[in-house]
């Protein structure tokens, strides 16, 4: 019987017609991020399963998998890159089916460890070219022009850090508006291929909710600035075709990251956006996140994550607010106010400040 291979997420639309072993090329063959091999398990680690398109498939030693690589960055989890040339031993840096070598991992994963893979091949076409995600995706991107914002309002969701709570507050807001009956589309612009966020987001009532593996990225991870821009324009033409009143777009993990930093730099990128909602942990985070915010030019239009679960740092932070009478009026959204619809859409000057 064929070995049942259980295919990542970022994989499932992929067929080939032949495999690539290892030992049919050079040691310094050069891995490039999107390309897609077949992996057997050969120790289970911190994943256990892996998101295929239809559901979380459980893992065991000797099982098949096919994934494409891909570099990660996630401050509560991995830090993984994809490696130059191959490799002996594989890690698998995401349940979606990204793959590459693990660099360093929180300190609650260490004991554990990354579930590790052994190639059996590169999946090729038949005439030996190694499939790969990105390449079949990236020619389907549009140029940057920021033509498809203005026929939308965009709410950008940022967070202080990984696990911020910007996907919850992304929900919510999402949620609010759907009870005031009014359109919202969602879009994961940044991060590591899983769907759990998109699919968290439609469930609460996005009309559509979509990220950027749709064209092949395995992750945003280092790719660069042009890429984002054009994955940006793309992704918002795919949800006009609902007439979103909003679009929330979530850039991931914390403000100094690499892209979401990169991206909030960028006076072109920022033009299009309407207004921020700023995520953050704890008081301190909010804090010193308004603070950086508004070093780079913009001023959230609403405060809200997970240290709104507290009224003792909902308290701290608006003490603080306070001293700065400047955003004095800043309002701090828990869930229920999100879920209420209570988005400071009167007041939409709030949303960046004026060059």
């Amino acid at each position: 019987m064929e070995t049942r291979i259980k295919k990542g997420i970022i994989c499932s639309q992929v067929t080939y017609d032949q495999l690539i072993e290892p030992s049919e090329l050079p040691s310094t063959f050069p891995i490039k991020a999107g390309d897609v091999a077949i992996f057997e398990v050969t120790e289970i680690g911190k994943h256990t399963q892996i998101q295929t398109i239809g559901r979380n498939m459980t893992l065991a030693v000797g099982d098949r998998i096919m994934g494409a690589f891909g570099a990660r960055y996630a401050t509560n989890q991995f830090e993984g890159y994809v490696p130059e040339s191959l490799q002996n031993e594989y890690h698998m840096l995401g349940g979606g089916g990204v793959i590459g070598i693990l660099e360093s991992s929180h300190a609650k994963f260490e004991k554990e460890g990354p579930t590790r893979l052994k190639m059996i091949g590169f999946a090729a076409s038949a005439s030996g070219s190694i499939v790969n995600t990105i390449n079949e995706g990236a020619p389907k991107l549009k140029r940057f022009d920021g033509s498809n914002s203005a026929k939308t309002k965009v709410i950008l969701s940022l967070g202080s850090s990984m696990d911020s709570g910007k996907t919850t507050t992304a929900a919510y807001l999402c949620h609010g508006f759907a009870k005031q009956r009014k359109k919202a589309a969602y879009i994961k612009l940044t991060g590591t291929a899983y769907p759990k966020d998109r699919n968290l987001v439609y469930d609460m009532g996005a009309c559509i909710a979509i990220d950027f593996a749709k064209y092949g990225f395995p992750s945003t991870y280092l790719r660069s600035e042009i890429e984002l821009l054009n994955l940006y324009e793309t992704l918002l033409g795919d949800v006009l075709h609902e007439n979103p009143e909003y679009v929330v777009v979530e850039i991931a993990d914390g403000l100094f990251q690499r892209e979401t930093r990169m991206l909030l730099k960028n006076p072109v990128f920022m033009s299009t956006v309407h207004q921020v909602v700023f995520s953050a942990s704890d008081s301190l985070a909010a804090a010193q996140g308004i603070h950086t915010l508004q070093s780079w030019g913009i001023m959230p239009a609403a405060l809200s994550g997970l240290f709104t679960a507290s009224p003792l740092l909902i308290k701290e932070v608006k003490e603080y607010l306070y001293e700065m009478q400047e955003i004095l009026f800043m309002p701090i959204l828990n869930l229920e106010d999100l879920s209420l619809g209570k988005w400071p859409i009167l007041h939409e000057n709030l949303g960046l400040l004026q060059a």
